[in-house]
């Protein structure tokens, strides 16, 4: 696991009714952990559509479900480009159990760079990607 960290803990609502996480829950977690990873690199998303007309908008997913969280667990949620394109960026993120550092989900996610007016695909400002490096 390399990149940015995102603690997040698991509450009753995040469980089905097997006790365990929800399996769309964890695109929820990784959803926050990519917003969390541009607040860091000093992008808030409402101002990169307001000043730039910029929004993000997943393209694509794949997931891979190895273990189940439960309830009050810890996760660590990681986010880190591992590729990045004139118009895109992808994601490797995973999903640790701080307890025992198990890796319970690992995730791939493209988003495209969208053009907020008319949700067309536009390159990704330079002003964005001078400050996002893969493998970080």
């Amino acid at each position: 696991m390399t990149g940015f960290l995102w603690p997040v803990r698991i509450y009753y609502e995040d469980t089905d009714a097997g006790g365990v996480v929800y399996y769309a829950n964890y695109l929820k977690y990784m959803e926050r952990a990519r917003t969390e990873y541009l607040r860091q690199h000093g992008f808030e998303q409402d101002e990169l559509k307001r000043e730039l007309g910029v929004i993000f908008a997943v393209r694509s997913v794949q997931v891979d479900y190895l273990l189940p969280a439960r309830f009050n667990d810890l996760l660590h949620v990681s986010a880190s480009i591992i590729k990045h394109g004139r118009a895109s960026l992808t994601f490797e993120q995973d999903v640790i159990r701080q307890a025992d550092n198990a890796l319970l989900c690992r995730g791939e996610i493209k988003v495209a760079s969208l053009d907020a007016a008319n949700f067309r695909v536009c390159t990704i400002p330079e002003s964005i990607t001078k400050y996002i490096n893969p493998g970080e």
